[in-house]
C-alpha cells in the first residue's frame, strides 16, 4: 500500500518537475512536434501517478486490502510510466524513432493496470 503511494507521488512529483522543464528549458530546443510528445510523456506520468496513489488507497485494509491483482497493477503502472513516458521523453530530446516502437509497451501495461483494477473492484469490493 504504502509503496504505490510513495511511488505515485514521486511519480507525480517528477511529473510536475518534467513538464515545467519542457515549458520553459526545453521551449527553444523543442519543436513543435517535439513538444507535443513532451507534454503527452507528462500527462501519461502524471495520470498514472494517480492511478498509483488510487491503487495504494485502495490496498488499504479498510477499502479491497491487499490484493494480489492491485499489487500487480501498482508494478505494471510503475512500469508503463519508465517504458511509455520515457521512451516519449528521450524521443522528443533524441529524435531516435526507434523509440516510438518501446512506447506501446507502457501503453499495453497501463491497458492491463487498469483492467486489473476493474477485476479487483468486482472481485473483492465489500
Amino acid at each position: 500500500m504504502k509503496r504505490f503511494i510513495v511511488t505515485g507521488a514521486l511519480h507525480g512529483l517528477l511529473a510536475v518537475a518534467l513538464g515545467a522543464f519542457g515549458a520553459h528549458a526545453l521551449k527553444e530546443i523543442l519543436d513543435e512536434y517535439s513538444r507535443g510528445i513532451w507534454e503527452t510523456a507528462v500527462q501519461y506520468q502524471m495520470f498514472h501517478a494517480t492511478g498509483l496513489l488510487v491503487i495504494g488507497l485502495l490496498m488499504s485494509s479498510k477499502l479491497l486490502g491487499e490484493v494480489k491483482q492491485l499489487n500487480v497493477a501498482g508494478i505494471f503502472f510503475n512500469l508503463g510510466i519508465v517504458f511509455f513516458s520515457g521512451s516519449l521523453y528521450v524521443l522528443a530530446i533524441s529524435g531516435i524513432k526507434v523509440l516510438g516502437a518501446i512506447t506501446p509497451i507502457g501503453g499495453v501495461l497501463f491497458l492491463a493496470g487498469w483492467l486489473l483494477i476493474i477485476l479487483s473492484a468486482l472481485k473483492h469490493a465489500r
